[in-house]
């Protein structure tokens, strides 16, 4: 029963999110305040494993390629699957959990402990609009994460396939544009867009609706990091049911 009330909750939200709009210039400030914290602020940790985790997938890949008939361009075509198709959107959306999620989380929990968000409601503001609005807005521009995720993911893997002396720059390029199919580009980017939606909404909902003190928004955040996990994790099967099977 705990659930359905929660679900509940969570679509009362998303109902308040959407009306009762604040000035659209202090929205406006609030939304260049929450790119900057929650996606200029992770571009460093996304380009660093990206990067790395590019160069191991293709180590794997070669390192398991022991039959000679085997073509080395495959080295390239599994990087580049394995990259697109689910590192860069899935793994790095349940990485941005942790760091985004738990930011949001603790930073509406916070408001919430102080009494910020009754203040807001005091003053005749919908709070949930001027909270959660920004981050739903400012989380549109994930994507642009995810492509740079995908970009270094495979520079990695190239270098560490080529320097590795595993295959040749013109292999792995080859493999790179061998059966490309522009759909599966176009399937990334869609959930990618429903993962930023659930990264932005599911930890707000848990710092909006904690009760207690400073020790329940550290609890909150971390149910924060499971939930917006777990269903990061359903939608990514459903989606991929729906568009790829």
């Amino acid at each position: 029963m705990g659930y359905l009330e929660d679900i509940g909750t969570y679509f009362l939200m998303l109902k308040r999110t959407f009306s009762s709009f604040t000035k659209g210039s202090v929205l406006r400030e609030l939304i260049f305040k929450e790119i900057d914290d929650l996606i200029i602020g992770s571009l460093g940790i996304v380009g660093f494993i990206g990067f790395f985790v590019g160069g191991v997938i293709t180590l794997q890949t070669a390192l398991n390629l022991t039959n000679p008939l085997i073509p080395k361009t495959l080295i390239g075509f599994a990087t580049r699957q394995s990259i697109m198709l689910e590192f860069a959107p899935t793994f790095i959306s349940i990485i941005m959990a942790g760091k985004v999620g738990s930011f949001i989380t603790s930073s509406i929990g916070s408001m919430r402990v102080t009494e910020q968000i009754d203040a807001l409601e005091v003053m005749g503001i919908n709070s949930l609009n001027y909270l959660v609005f920004p981050k739903i807005i400012a989380m549109l521009m994930f994507p642009f994460l995810i492509a740079i995720a995908m970009f270094l993911g495979m520079t990695g893997g190239l270098l560490a396939g080529v320097y590795g002396g595993f295959v040749s720059m013109d292999e792995f390029v080859m493999g790179l544009q061998q059966d490309f199919i522009p759909f599966h580009l176009a399937y990334a980017f869609i959930k990618t867009f429903i993962f930023a939606f659930i990264l932005a909404t599911v930890p707000s909902w848990h710092g909006y609706y904690m009760k207690g003190g400073a020790l329940e928004v550290g609890k909150a955040s971390t149910k924060s990091f499971v939930w917006t996990s777990v269903l990061i994790i359903l939608a990514n099967y459903i989606i991929t049911q729906m568009l790829l099977s």
